[in-house]
């Protein structure tokens, strides 16, 4: 039985497409490898957002390449937003590299790489140095978004990833994101539904994280219906399936968050009491050059807004620091609207600059010094705050969606509330799937300890 070796780099987007690409091998008679050593077939799904994504995904396969274990026959592939992005000059940087595939190829992922494997096992002398096929795919495929086949969640999850759309319209100035996903595309409803239907009762699946670059800009073509986007009623159709008992959604936009959006929290209980939302900065003339489309002001309406509709909500957010022309003054109102906010936890990033965006050839670049230092300032400002917001669950209940064994203690249960806070369940034996009670008893940082009552 041959077998298949996939790492994957990136978003919950690039792991739900491992999880198809998986799928497909496993319904072909393939086993999964846990080392590249073991694996017939080598993919890397790769992340183009920022050039350390990039660097970690050519290092590993390099790595995996010259690897004392590799075997000859080995068919290696790069798929994903790098090979979007880069296409045919990947077999410059790999001469061993076989297959390139893009984000709109995942389907053509199987057969390419089967077909080559078996070409090579047949072959009766195979040159240890051999250069790669050098197959490569990143034409995009018509209706690309009705190529989202059902998929096979990581075995034993009660949680998976569906994908409702494909692309991104918006083309802020820093991000590569639209080049390597191509325009806005949304998956028909029915077939969502199925997927969610079949994850649920075939696979025992509890929750579900439905995925787009901007999520609610789902079917945003479609007209509203008694006042509702085709959003919502996604939401609202997903909620009504029977044996799921919690659904999330990332990333939003600020930028087509609707007030039908903002009241959805007050009626659909199984919507969790997290949401993930990019602010990127809090500078009105920074998102101005950044090519958000929206003021701060607007953001924060939003995020006060969405806790009056549901008290408990937990936000996280993204932002970027050291954008170019960034100054003192700018970078201090991003500082004042996270305090303001009271986010539950923040992804910052420094500013890196991608090829082919506007941002890359603005003027004003911010030297590394500057971003390391606000980047170090905001990260504690962030952390001091996630801190104090955890330790105020200390006595409370939580209802904890039991997920498997700790990561850092095997002998314990761990999973999440429905704000996305990391549980650890000190004592008490919950079945993994269940949704149990656990009374906190310690917050350590962003996680939080209890006893399942």
């Amino acid at each position: 039985m041959p077998a298949l070796y996939l790492k994957t780099y990136g978003c919950q987007m690039n792991e739900r497409d491992s999880e198809q690409v998986a799928a497909d091998f496993l319904a072909a008679g393939y086993s999964l490898a846990s080392s590249p050593e073991q694996a017939d077939v080598v993919l890397i799904n790769t992340c183009s957002v920022r050039e350390k994504a990039e660097l970690k995904a050519l290092g590993k396969m390099g790595m995996i390449m010259a690897s004392s274990g590799a075997q000859f026959h080995t068919v290696y592939g790069i798929m994903g937003c790098m090979s979007q992005s880069l296409g045919r000059e990947l077999f410059r940087e790999l001469p061993r590299l076989d297959v390139v595939i893009g984000t709109q190829r995942y389907h053509r992922v199987l057969p390419l790489c089967d077909s080559l494997l078996k070409e090579r096992l047949s072959s009766p002398i195979v040159k240890p140095m051999r250069r790669g096929a050098q197959l490569c795919e990143t034409d995009p495929a018509p209706r690309s978004q009705d190529l989202i086949r059902d998929h096979l969640p990581p075995h034993g999850s009660c949680s998976a990833f569906v994908s409702i759309m494909q692309g991104c319209d918006m083309h802020c100035s820093y991000c590569i994101v639209p080049s390597t996903r191509g325009e806005e595309r949304s998956r028909p409803m029915k077939d969502i539904l199925t997927e969610v239907r079949s994850l649920v009762e075939q696979n025992g699946v509890k929750e579900v994280t439905l995925l787009g670059q901007i999520v609610n800009r789902y079917g945003r073509e479609e007209p509203l219906v008694e006042g509702r986007s085709a959003f919502v009623r996604l939401l609202e159709a997903v909620h009504e399936i029977s044996g799921l008992e919690r659904i999330r959604f990332t990333s939003p936009h600020p930028i087509g968050f609707r007030e039908d959006l903002v009241r959805a929290y007050t009626y659909l209980p199984k919507l969790c009491s997290h949401i993930h939302f990019p602010m990127q900065s809090g500078s009105d003339r920074i998102l101005r050059l950044m090519r958000r489309p929206y003021k701060q002001a607007k953001y924060l309406e939003l995020c006060h807004a969405m806790r009056a509709a549901r008290p408990d909500l937990a936000i996280t957010t993204d932002i970027i620091v050291g954008f170019p022309g960034e100054t003192e003054e700018d970078y201090l109102l991003t500082r004042n609207a996270v305090e303001e906010v009271q986010f539950d936890n923040a992804f910052i990033f420094q500013y890196s600059p991608r090829r082919g965006t506007p941002a890359a050839e603005m003027p004003n670049q911010i030297c590394l010094r500057e971003k390391e230092a606000r980047n170090h300032d905001l990260l504690e400002l962030v952390n001091r705050i996630a801190t104090a917001r955890n330790a105020a669950l200390v006595g409370s209940t939580q209802l904890v969606l039991v997920e498997g064994p700790s990561k850092t203690n095997p002998d314990r249960l761990q999973g999440r509330s429905p704000q996305n806070k990391p549980i650890v369940i000190t004592s008490g034996s919950p079945i993994v799937g269940s949704i149990v009670p656990v009374r906190i008893e310690e917050s350590t940082g962003f996680t939080l300890y209890g006893t399942a009552i």
